[in-house]
């Protein structure tokens, strides 16, 4: 057996084996984590294999960097991943390498709290400006887009499906959309991960993930990245990287890389979960909607089901007693367990309004108040059901 990382067709294949080559010395099946912050050239000038220091380039973090390149694929397989210490310093690393003051971004009008927290308190008073649009209309995302001067745009901001509303875009036709105004596409992943859906072969340019989530999968390290298509964009997203310096250190790298290999088997648990829980919770009394592509009368379940292999593990679920019902299931529910974040092997449930998106509260991007977002794990499902259907029941 070699030493080189061949390429494999299959998803699984390439999560458990891209960037996992086995230590030479002793054969240790899994590369060791590498700790060390500098590292001894051969001579001053002359590096061994590129290694100098920590902040520019870990042994590690390459193996997770190449793995998860190697899933998103992009065109002909040129996809570059680049990982950071959270999703929100990957984004930041990212607006920065292609926007500065003066530029404008356009984004969906329900984004991640967090990000619209970056782009609107951050990086507002720095000079970049910012529309909100329903990413779901592509003539009103032209519209935005056409707006604006042509010059300042920079950035078309997509999140398919949304957080917590669950739009699902398309992506192939917002790309066509910004590549027309000069702009680039950048989908949020997170929500889908690349086992679900591939937005660089799709015409995106750029793909950005918390790592955190679904990747890492076990709630236990905190991890972002960027995976781009264009070798001159990868060059500017890496300057970033080293300059900045918000990178992942060794042992988050080595813990998203073991999450990283098992994402396709998680996914097919948490796909199978969700949609079980979807279609039953449509039934029970007390609860007003259920968003969750999956289900046909999804106003974007067609489009999910030609740009996803699957519907993933997020389900929002909106009560007929409002903020206070919603409130109340939030808080004595037993197996979904109230806390921030998503994409675990446990389930957890959130209320956006006051938790993930309180930065956006008193805006268009505002959550209702009657909503709860449902992280559904890999837990039995009968289980959850039941978890479920006794805090309903007791509205």
């Amino acid at each position: 057996m070699t030493n080189e990382t061949p390429h494999y067709e299959g998803f699984n294949t390439r999560a458990i084996h891209a960037g996992q080559a086995h230590e030479t010395v002793y054969g240790a099946v899994v590369p060791p984590v590498h700790l060390s912050t500098t590292y001894a050239p051969e001579a001053v000038g002359q590096l061994r294999q590129g290694y100098d220091y920590g902040r520019g380039t870990n042994p590690t973090r390459d193996s997770l960097q190449e793995q998860l390149a190697a899933l998103e694929g992009g065109v002909d397989g040129r996809a570059r991943a680049f990982t950071f210490g959270s999703g929100l310093a990957a984004e930041n690393a990212l607006i920065h390498a292609v926007a500065g003051p003066g530029a404008h971004i356009v984004m969906g009008n329900d984004v991640y709290g967090g990000t619209y927290r970056l782009i609107n308190k951050v990086l507002g008073p720095w000079g970049v400006a910012h529309t909100v649009v329903d990413m779901a209309d592509v003539s009103a995302v032209e519209q935005a887009l056409a707006a604006t001067d042509a010059s300042a745009t920079r950035i078309l901001w997509l999140e398919t499906p949304s957080n917590p509303m669950m739009k699902v875009s398309d992506i192939a036709a917002l790309a066509g959309a910004a590549h027309a105004a000069g702009a680039l596409l950048v989908v949020d992943n997170t929500f889908a991960t690349p086992y679900l859906q591939l937005p660089l072969e799709l015409g995106a340019d750029v793909v950005v993930h918390s790592t955190t989530k679904y990747i890492g999968g076990h709630s236990d390290v905190i991890g972002g990245a960027v995976v781009v298509n264009d070798p001159e964009l990868a060059e500017k997203v890496k300057f970033q990287q080293f300059a900045a310096g918000a990178v992942n250190g060794p042992l988050d790298a080595y813990l998203t890389t073991r999450g990283l290999k098992t994402l396709g088997v998680r996914m097919d648990r948490h796909n199978a979960n969700a949609a079980t829980i979807a279609q039953h919770l449509q039934g029970v009394a007390g609860v007003d909607r259920v968003l969750y592509p999956g289900l046909p009368d999804h106003p974007g379940h067609e489009l999910a089901s030609r740009q996803m292999s699957g519907y993933g593990g997020m389900v929002s679920v909106q009560f007929t007693g409002g903020a206070a019902a919603a409130k109340q299931v939030a808080e004595t529910t037993r197996l979904f367990q109230l806390a921030e974040s998503l994409g675990g092997i446990e389930s957890l449930m959130n209320y956006p309004a006051e938790m993930t998106h309180a930065s956006v509260a008193g805006t268009e991007l505002a959550v209702p108040d009657n909503l709860v977002r449902l992280s559904v794990g890999i837990e039995d499902v009968a289980d959850l059901i039941d978890d479920l259907d006794r805090a309903i029941g007791s509205l």
